[in-house]
């Protein structure tokens, strides 16, 4: 009988759980629908999860922090959330779950411990709306339109505005692209609505027009045609690497700033929440967001660097093929990258570790790096191996990587993983460029030596990393509190 009991016991705990769970959903989407205030939890993206995806949230969160995270606590600091007058923001609810239940939180009660919490986001400046294009509709490009459409809410921050793409734009290939944006081989459906509109060449996303410009060269664009103004140009298309012939885009009527989705010649080349406050977008018109590969490995080494000192390092990349590569065997410009990529390990070079000296400036000339391309479309992993000027040992440097993922100025670009069976599938849809691999890093018996594992979806996360660049650029950053 008294097993019964227990049995009922944990079945109503979970329906009160679950119910839980669904007002949660309903009042983060609340925020964000009414008030553009975006709610995450540790990082992770919550928005259009179901009741089982926060509950596992909620876990894993508990399991970082090593202290119970309720969904019921949640809730209850939702709800005081909610009913104050904030401007647009971006709030990690996990973090202040957590800090709510530390040993020195001194409040009674859950209001009054979120209005001192967010008494700054009162005197955050009003932000005004940026018109984005993007110039180019491949891979990232795709990814790109999939977020800002997602992320739309009342329209504050960035808007999609049109696509710029070469070739003719006629019914048959807007239909294909409208199919390309609704599904994706590896990244699934696209959770919103697509439609073609013939007669605009346009897509509706979500209910909001979308044009699809067709040109040759950026300077014969007219913007303000289609009530495009003062435009953040996203160049994806990989057909302007350099200072100069970015420059065209800012020739374009309606068109202000540019970025570049690779890595750029004589231009910024930034990696959010490392090196981005060094260039003023008032002053600095074109940047360049850098490549995956260097999102991935300059957060890590950023944190290594500032803690124990970094004297040489190898960096090894397992990446996943790319559109660059053959299907099958074939001529192509570059040794090895002719076979096919599905079949083969291909031994390539990468530039990543020259590329990191870009944002940290004290690395130059301590990296080398190379590539190896493996048969995987997404997911890929860098390989740290460091000589270090501090002696460590292995939960020495998993205590200060958990401490950068959990505050301060990289807790977007560094997620801490703890599962001891995670495969590259898993980390595909991770919106953190770095995902650091807590059971699988060495330390060598003199603690000089540190080989460190870091995951990262090669195309979603560095998506993030634009959006978090092109927010910065735009000067359309919220208030945020992580």
């Amino acid at each position: 009988m008294s097993n019964n009991k227990s049995y009922e016991k944990e079945l109503a705990f979970q329906a009160d759980r679950r119910k839980a769970t669904t007002e949660f959903i309903k009042i983060t989407s609340d925020l964000w629908y009414d008030k553009s205030i975006e709610v995450v939890l540790f990082k992770n993206q919550i928005i259009d999860k179901n009741v089982s995806d926060i509950i596992n949230l909620h876990e894993y969160a508990g399991e970082f922090v090593q202290k119970p995270i309720s969904i019921f606590d949640s809730v209850e600091l939702l709800r005081a959330i909610n009913d104050l007058k904030l401007p647009p923001a971006k709030l990690d609810i996990g973090k202040l779950t957590y800090e709510y239940h530390s040993d020195d939180n001194n409040f009674n009660n859950v209001k009054a411990f979120v209005i001192d919490k967010l008494k700054d986001a009162r005197s955050s400046s009003e932000i005004k709306p940026k018109d984005v294009v993007l110039y180019g509709f491949g891979r990232i490009g795709r990814l790109l339109a999939r977020e800002l459409m997602a992320k739309t809410g009342k329209g504050n921050q960035l808007r999609l505005r049109a696509v710029v793409t070469r070739g003719t734009v006629d019914p048959e290939i807007l239909e294909k692209r409208a199919s390309l944006l609704r599904i994706d081989s590896v990244h699934g459906p696209f959770h919103g609505t697509v439609e073609t509109d013939i007669k605009n060449n346009a897509l509706i996303i979500n209910g909001t027009t979308v044009y699809f410009i067709n040109a040759d060269l950026p300077q014969d664009i007219d913007y303000t045609k289609y009530g495009i103004q003062d435009a953040l140009i996203i160049d994806n298309s990989g057909a302007f690497r350099d200072k100069e012939k970015l420059a065209q885009h800012l020739r374009s009527k309606g068109a202000s700033q540019v970025l570049l989705t690779a890595p750029g010649k004589e231009v910024p080349n930034i990696v959010h929440g490392v090196n981005h406050k060094s260039f003023d977008p008032d002053v600095v018109k074109i940047f360049s967001a850098a490549s995956c590969t260097t999102n991935a490995i300059t957060p890590i080494l950023k944190v290594i660097e500032d803690s124990l000192g970094i004297i040489k390092g190898h960096i090894e990349t397992i990446h996943a093929y790319t559109n660059d590569q053959n299907l099958v065997d074939n001529l192509h410009g570059k040794y090895r990258r002719g076979r096919a990529a599905a079949l083969n390990m291909v031994i390539t070079e990468t530039g990543a570790g020259e590329a990191v000296a870009k944002a940290l400036p004290t690395l130059k000339g301590k990296l080398t790096s190379n590539a190896i391309r493996v048969p995987v479309p997404n997911g890929s992993l860098a390989i740290l191996n460091l000589d270090i000027k501090n002696k460590t040992s292995l939960d020495g440097v998993n205590t200060i990587l958990k401490k950068y993922a959990l505050e301060g100025d990289l807790v977007e670009q560094i997620k801490y993983s703890l599962s001891k069976e995670m495969v590259s599938s898993d980390i595909v849809g991770t919106s953190a460029p770095s995902i650091y691999d807590s059971t699988a890093t060495i330390v060598a018996d003199n603690g000089k030596n540190i080989v460190l594992y870091i995951w990262y979806d090669n195309e979603f996360g560095y998506s993030h990393q634009v959006i978090r660049l092109a927010k910065y650029i735009a000067k359309v950053r919220r208030f945020t509190y992580y």
